[in-house]
């Protein structure tokens, strides 16, 4: 594999004239402290890994240095994050990695003519104003949602399908696109409805559940809704099959669910690959959270270096980007090649065609429940 990268790293500064050039940097806003560290390990791990293949590439001149800033996965440290970055003239950012700290950053950024690549945030209205500076790896919400309506469209062709949501923003908006997904497959739901986060007595809606004979709900919402739903729906008879998305992606979820998760489709991004082994060292042990997300920080940091080398955007004597406007109008130009593979960008700064995985929870042979390995039919 890493054979296969050198040469790619090395046509990105293939151009670079062979005069010293002061370094380019690049921040990163992670959660280093705080309840997600653990993720916030793993996107300072493939940042700095994709820094290190970039200089080593260029002949091992110091052309890349990563600055990392601890936002602690809040919206308010991020938002100081941004503005000590913007202060301090880095123009380019990976991250934050939380959708509320990337809401929370993102004007400062743009004020200041930074560019940012936010690797995993899903919520869609982030770049529902088309903003010129923001671009998102993962797949949005949005994108989840309409990967659930062409599942569903499939897999219960002819049969009667339910959509619920928890009414909050994130959840309407999972629910709105699945909906809107049936209705282009000419197979409209046939019951709409939803419920407020912690509510926990469902025997009404459940109720309307029954009377409208659903083999399918899809649920927008999260692990705690979903499980207690699930239970409900069980309790009742009712053996329609829930469908959700990552927003059930949280490690409560099997404890909660128990037996009643067993089948639950939920969509999600992809199987990361393994970042490349690095030279001379051996590889960091990380973490299943830290492995979920560093191929994706180390693709951040690709098309950010690559966007900037053609773009020339940096200043070579100073290493600094007086605005990062070029180097989104670059990184929309794309395709560009990234561990991931290769990446192109919509107008509102989405990635183009972002990957989306089906996954069924099921009993492992030791009675846990897990998704791991287990693609939804069809």
């Amino acid at each position: 594999m890493m054979r296969r990268l050198v040469p790619l790293l090395a046509g990105l500064l293939a151009a670079t004239p062979a005069v010293a050039q002061a370094p380019i940097r690049i921040g990163l806003s992670a959660p280093l402290t705080g309840p997600d560290s653990a993720f916030g390990l793993g996107l300072r791990q493939g940042a700095e890994q994709a820094v290190a293949d970039l200089n080593r590439a260029a002949g091992g001149r110091p052309r890349w240095v990563l600055v990392p800033a601890d936002d602690g996965g809040e919206a308010r440290q991020a938002a100081v994050v941004a503005k000590k970055f913007a202060a301090d003239g880095v123009r380019l950012v990976v991250g934050p990695l939380e959708s509320g700290a990337v809401a929370a950053a993102t004007p400062f950024y743009e004020e200041a003519g930074a560019v940012t690549v936010a690797s995993a945030a899903a919520y869609g209205p982030l770049t529902g104003r088309g903003l010129w500076n923001l671009f998102r790896l993962g797949p949005s919400d949005a994108q989840q949602g309409r990967a659930a309506g062409t599942y569903l469209a499939r897999a219960f062709a002819g049969r009667r399908v339910g959509i619920l949501s928890d009414r909050s923003t994130f959840g309407r908006s999972l629910a709105d696109a699945v909906a809107a997904r049936l209705k282009e497959a000419g197979t409209p739901e046939v019951l709409f409805d939803g419920f407020p986060r912690g509510t926990r007595d469902l025997a009404d809606l459940v109720g309307r559940l029954k009377a409208a004979r659903l083999d399918a709900v899809y649920f927008g919402g999260l692990a705690p809704e979903a499980a207690g739903l699930l239970h409900a729906m069980r309790e009742a008879g009712l053996g329609a099959t829930l469908v959700a998305s990552d927003g059930i992606l949280d490690p409560g979820f099997a404890a909660a669910a128990g037996g009643d998760g067993e089948g639950t489709v939920m969509t999600l991004a992809p199987d990361p690959p393994r970042l490349p082994e690095p030279r001379g060292a051996r590889p960091a042990p990380r973490s299943p959270e830290a492995e979920s997300v560093a191929a994706g920080a180390y693709a951040a940091v690709e098309l950010l270096a690559q966007a900037t080398e053609r773009a020339r955007a940096a200043d070579p004597k100073t290493g600094r980007i007086a605005d990062g406007r070029k180097v989104a109008e670059a990184l929309r130009a794309g395709p560009s090649r990234t561990l991931l593979g290769p990446v192109t960008f919509d107008a509102r700064g989405d990635r183009a065609g972002a990957p989306v995985a089906l996954r069924t929870w099921r009993r492992t042979p030791d009675g846990r429940l897990d998704y791991a390995g287990n693609d939804a039919e069809p």
